[in-house]
């Protein structure tokens, strides 16, 4: 139960930071960006540290950059593939979730294993 209570006040104070952040940037569209993937990766990390250990929580934030990363390139290859090709949303995404599923398995095979 005390778990879920600092996951909940991590989480509320990371989302209302990050929604404060990005109400300071332009373009608005990056809002959605800072709204919930940090503030959940670091109240995640945050109890990792609690129940698991540091060296444990280490590993998992060296994996969310990985898949940070991964995210990164996906997301480029579909505007790229939107803007440039004129390509439909529906087949940019779906096509470069392959993208994004070689480049995690390979950087997870290669490096993290």
């Amino acid at each position: 139960m005390l778990q879920l209570l600092f996951r909940f006040a991590v989480g509320g104070f990371m989302v209302t930071f990050f929604a404060v952040l990005a109400d300071l940037l332009k373009p608005k569209s990056f809002a959605g960006l800072f709204g919930a993937a940090p503030s959940v990766a670091l109240a995640t990390l945050g109890l990792t540290i609690l129940t698991d250990g540091k060296s444990y929580a280490a590993l998992e934030a060296r994996s969310m950059i990985v898949g940070a990363l991964a995210f990164f390139l996906y997301a480029c290859g579909c505007s790229y593939l939107m803007m440039k090709v004129k390509l439909p949303a529906i087949a940019a995404t779906t096509s470069m979730l392959s993208i994004w599923l070689i480049f995690s398995v390979g950087v997870w095979v290669l490096v993290l294993r």
